[in-house]
């Protein structure tokens, strides 16, 4: 028997070398609410059945992408590589929606056989079936998110979008129309910033190195409104300081007519505000038009709560609230409203925010609105009348005066008692004169260093900027003790006061701003 002696060590086996597999990635974005969230769109390429799959929790709009992307390539003379392709969007915890992930997925598969390696690249973008590359109105919001967080410094969009897109400063845009245009830019790393941009509001404010924009066109003018020099007069208040306000008064004697026309002389804004009032358009499915002019929102007292507040039983909606961020809510016939609405609203008029809570999300809104409300004195208004008698009874009268708690009443900062109209009514000050006294006195809030408007103002900023003179604290502590003023009714004395002081030129609250501003308090 022969037998075999192994020596050292065993031969090696010659392993067959595996074919080097390029990942390549590119970033895009996903919005959660209002807020974006950075996704990495990641693509490898494998020998195996050909095949085409996206994962990480992808919608049904991205999954369609698929389809387009093939076309969009094909009719541009691209090959459809037959291979295995698998796109992963990262982080795959998060869900992602939006048809503007299309561009992404078409670069990836038009240049599986490079390696793209450009870092900080957003890429933006819906294909149309022949290689054009398209808006969508996911786009503005996205960027301005991304933006505001300090995410991103560059992207390719559509160059469609640019007539929106331009408003964003700090971003580097290279706007293509074609697909074949994108590839090219890549190929070449030929990141020409896009360079036509948007022209600014010619009327504007420079206050300490911050521009602020405003129009001075008035389709409806207070020099229409004949008599009601104490509600004008607190509507000038209301409008410089953003105060919350709230009319009473017999039917026809003007509360919609001033409300109407509050619009027009709010304080100048930003170009911070500015976008972010076209954000919520956008979101709103609107298209803004960039103007310096504040929203202003009206819903009918038979809307729902998911209509004013925002929701969907799947995805959440901007509601009503929302889409009066920066300007104006305006509820007339303020009782008739549902009670949960109501006292639903005292949470933004608070924290200026909207919170909405379902299953599978939690969605929040800026919510920095002026709210304006008006109503009747009694269910057939005639409560307050000297001519026509009121016709409701004292239970019916004390009922709907109770729809209002005290909690949602203490929050609004003015209150009015509208007087009948009268033959010997005059009209008084007109649009332009108040717009002029409201931009005053937004210089004077804004050159204080404050951050927000006085009907704005936290606690804080409460003490350190609504100083009283030695004569209006002794007014103050005496009227506390008389009409047994809450907390909350004090701050809001005190902002109310603080605007008048701006309106009238003192630097500190007088008595006499003082004694004005608990004129416009609530009397039970």
């Amino acid at each position: 028997m022969n037998e075999q002696h192994h020596s050292g060590n065993p031969p090696k086996i010659k392993q067959k070398s595996k074919p080097k597999t390029i990942v390549n990635s590119l970033t895009c974005a996903t919005l959660e609410g209002v807020s974006a969230k950075v996704i990495s769109v990641e693509a490898t390429f494998t020998k195996g059945l050909p095949g085409f799959a996206v994962v990480g929790l992808a919608s049904s709009d991205i999954q369609e992408a698929k389809e387009r992307t093939k076309s969009a390539l094909l009719t541009n003379d691209f090959v459809f590589p037959p291979l295995k392709i698998t796109v992963n969007l990262s982080p795959s915890d998060i869900k992602k929606s939006g048809t503007h992930f299309d561009l992404s997925l078409a670069l990836l598969i038009a240049l599986n056989r490079e390696v793209i390696g450009e870092e900080g690249l957003f890429v933006f973008g819906e294909l149309g079936l022949d290689g054009r590359v398209k808006s969508s109105s996911l786009l503005f919001p996205l960027i301005l998110s991304l933006k505001e967080q300090g995410l991103i410094q560059r992207a390719i969009v559509p160059k469609v979008a640019m007539g929106s897109l331009a408003h964003i400063s700090g971003v580097d845009f290279i706007a293509v129309e074609s697909l074949a245009e994108a590839i090219a830019i890549l190929k070449a790393k030929d990141f020409a910033p896009y360079t036509e941009l948007f022209s600014s509001p010619s009327e504007s404010l420079m206050i300490a190195n911050t521009s602020y924009y405003f129009e001075q066109v008035y389709r409806y003018d207070f020099g229409d409104v004949k008599g009601q020099g104490v509600a004008k007069r607190a509507a000038l208040i209301c409008a410089s300081g953003m105060h919350n306000f709230l009319m009473e008064g017999n039917p026809g004697c003007g509360k919609s007519m001033i409300a109407k026309r509050l619009r027009s002389i709010l304080p100048p804004v930003s170009e911070s505000e500015i976008l972010s009032i076209a954000k919520h358009q956008f979101l709103d499915g609107v298209e803004p038009d960039f103007t310096p002019k504040r929203p202003m929102r009206s819903p009918h007292h038979t809307a729902t709560s998911a209509s004013i507040f925002g929701g969907g039983s799947r995805i959440a909606k901007i509601g009503e609230v929302a889409l009066a961020h920066h300007g104006i809510l305006f509820f007339d016939e303020l009782p008739h409203f549902g009670k949960m609405i109501l006292e639903a609203l005292r949470e933004p008029l608070q924290d200026r925010r909207v919170h909405i809570a379902r299953v599978n999300t939690k969605i929040e809104y800026e919510a920095d609105i002026m709210f304006v409300a008006a109503q009747n004195p009694c269910p057939c208004g005639n409560l307050l009348s000297k001519v026509n008698s009121c016709r409701c009874s004292e239970v019916e009268i004390r009922r709907y005066q109770n729809r209002l708690s005290d909690p949602f009443l203490d929050r609004i900062d003015l209150f009015v008692v509208m007087q009948e109209v009268a033959s010997s009514d005059t009209a008084g000050v007109t649009s332009s004169q108040m717009h002029q006294q409201v931009r005053d006195a937004f210089i004077a809030q804004m050159r204080r260093g404050q951050r927000t408007l006085n009907g704005k103002l936290s606690e804080e900023a409460i003490e350190q900027y609504c100083i009283l003179s030695p004569e209006a604290t002794q007014l103050l502590e005496g009227a506390i003790g008389r009409f047994g003023l809450s907390h909350r009714r004090i701050a809001s004395v005190k902002k109310v006061a603080r605007t008048i002081a701006d309106l009238e030129g003192h630097c500190v609250i007088e008595k006499a701003d003082l004694l004005e501003a608990l004129s416009y308090r609530r009397r039970k």
